[in-house]
């Protein structure tokens, strides 16, 4: 099926009113095409045979049909566009839900700004396609169908030498849009471009001031600004070339009709009237055919947009639920990672990694920045699968249950914490925004952040800024941490939760962590090996693999490599508190 048929397959939805519309553009035509015809009684009647009685019913005709082309040509303009902002809509709406159903691994693969282009940029040239260019290919193609009768109606031999004309035209037609087409992919590549460039800079404008790399991303934006504005002029080039290139093939048309008409009116072979509705008719003619070579360029354009949108809906996302996947009852007894081993790309990065969890034990996973903590951790959740083995619970595969029931028993607090633009009281009942008052803010005290929140200026109410900008550092993960509270999850994952808190920060989140930890199954990838002394075991994870397995005290006593970090780290915070 080809890219402009799904596109209209999305319409049926909107037969009637499309039906309609294309009744009212079909009067439209018949109309433009009637005021042509009545220049022969005009000509004829009134101005050479002087007949009273068509001096008084032609003006009433014509104001007769300007009220009704006037009417269905704002009927079919309200009812096209409102088809085409609902399909318009539609897809967008699609388009995000399909990138929302996504792994971890289409977002690494995919920025951000590219993401965002493709549901703003290209989906605005598919708008123009729908909205606009199909209300005019079909408006102007039932136009020029009314006109083509009138022509031949009126001297047929006048017609064909006109019709001469036309094929003279397919050709540059389809250039015009076969280069139009290119040049529209290139210019939604490089909106994405743009796009991802603003959303890293705006978002990360912090690091862009401490570095003083002002003109250095001036300069980039300025390079892609360019390159945006240099297509867009090929494009209006294209547009502007084919106007003036149609008119000129109109005008070899008309000149040959005018030679030849106005010798058969001179020999009387035919009247002035036949002759000046016929002319007319071919001026009109030529209008709707030099629409519709931009409706060419507008359909290209919104044709390049769909494919890159419809790339997206048609992909299937890595992590999905299969046909014959069961609710996961809530956690009683372990989490088994059974011989798993996982790459990014070819190069695993975990290798036959087996460990059991029992239900209720607290986990730490310790090692080296790349060994594998953060991956092993983003499997139990299945942000992506497992290349070899299984990850059980309860001996069920993870791959089994539905994933819905699977994250429903998780909850997350990462070191970068992810907040929303909202209120505290939203983003703390984000997953379930049906909690009551009383358990968001009881989630909130055990979280040591029930008092700083009334401190705000409208409290729970208070909106807090992109990423929690409006927060500090303790408070923002404080918020995260009320967060995985209310979600009442059974299994926990701790991913650096403390590491880039100072230390009056760190006392406070360490205590709304401990009140989260209560009860639940807890992994926690520790930066700070002083925070993870009372975790029933500790992980050591080198390249891949489990090197080390034991409490706090037994696997010091081994002086293996856990023993090494540390007094890695004791030696680090000896220096630093030498250095104050």
């Amino acid at each position: 099926m080809t890219i402009f048929k799904r596109l209209l397959e999305l319409a049926k939805p909107h037969t009637a009113k499309f039906s309609l519309a294309l009744l009212c553009m079909l009067v439209v035509g018949v109309t433009t095409s009637a005021l042509a015809f009545l220049v022969k009684p005009t000509l004829d009647e009134i101005f050479l045979k002087k007949d009273s009685a068509a001096l008084q019913w032609i003006p009433l005709a014509v104001v007769g049909i300007y009220l009704i082309k006037g009417a269905c040509s704002y009927a079919q303009t309200i009812l096209m566009n409102f088809i085409g902002q609902r399909i318009v809509a539609d897809l967008r709406a699609a388009l995000y839900r399909k990138i929302q159903t996504q792994s971890l691994a289409f977002f690494t693969k995919n920025p951000t700004g590219t993401l965002m282009s493709r549901i703003t940029n290209d989906v605005g040239f598919i708008q123009g396609a729908v909205s606009e260019a199909v209300t005019s290919l079909l408006k102007d193609s039932f136009t020029l169908i009314c006109l083509v009768f009138v022509i031949f109606y009126r001297d047929w031999q006048l017609a064909i030498i006109a019709m001469l004309v036309f094929p003279l035209a397919v050709y540059p037609i389809a250039k015009f849009g076969q280069r139009m087409r290119q040049i529209a992919s290139r210019t939604q590549v490089t909106l994405g471009s743009l796009t991802s460039l603003l959303q890293e800079t705006i978002s990360g404008n912090r690091i862009v001031k401490a570095f003083s790399m002002e003109e250095y991303e001036n300069k980039r934006f300025a390079g892609e600004n360019e390159r945006l504005l240099r297509l867009n002029l090929k494009a209006v080039s294209i547009n502007a070339v084919s106007s003036p290139f149609m008119e000129f093939l109109g005008g070899l048309g008309i000149s040959a009709i005018i030679f030849y008409g106005g010798y058969q009116v001179i020999h009387g072979n035919s009247t002035p009237g036949t002759f000046f509705s016929f002319l007319t008719a071919l001026i009109m003619l030529y209008e709707p055919v030099k629409r519709l070579t931009n409706v060419n360029n507008t359909i290209q354009q919104g044709i390049a947009g769909a494919e890159r949108v419809f790339s997206i809906i048609d992909l299937v996302p890595e992590i999905r639920n299969h046909s014959e996947a069961v609710p996961l009852a809530r956690i009683t007894r372990e989490i088994k990672i059974q011989n798993v081993t996982f790459g990014y790309e070819e190069t695993p990065v975990l290798r036959h990694v087996n460990l059991t969890i029992r239900a209720g034990e607290m986990v730490a996973f310790v090692g080296m920045s790349g060994g594998g903590k953060t991956t092993l951790v983003n499997l139990i959740p299945r942000f992506y699968d497992v290349t070899e083995g299984a990850i059980l619970i309860d001996g069920q595969d993870i791959r089994d249950a539905t994933i819905e029931s699977l994250r429903g028993q998780i909850a997350i607090v990462t070191q970068q914490t992810i907040l929303f633009n909202d209120t505290v009281r939203n983003n703390i009942a984000y997953g379930n925004i049906a909690k009551t008052e009383e358990e968001i803010i009881a989630a909130a005290r055990a979280a040591n952040a029930h008092a700083f929140i009334l401190r705000l200026p409208l409290g729970y109410d208070t909106l807090i800024g992109e990423q929690g900008t409006k927060l500090s550092g303790g408070e923002r993960q404080r918020i995260s941490i009320a967060r995985a509270l209310i979600k009442d999850a059974p299994i926990l994952i701790l991913d650096e939760a403390t590491s880039s808190l100072d230390s009056d920060a760190e006392i406070e989140v360490q205590e709304a962590l401990e009140n989260l930890m209560k009860g639940r199954t807890t992994l926690v990838i520790a930066h700070r090996l002083s925070t993870i002394r009372n975790a029933n075991r500790i992980i050591v994870l080198v390249n891949g693999e489990i090197r080390e397995e034991g409490t706090h005290e037994a696997l010091l006593a081994c002086q293996g490599e856990y023993c090494r970090l540390y007094h890695m780290q004791f030696k680090d915070n000896g220096r630093s508190s030498e250095g104050k």
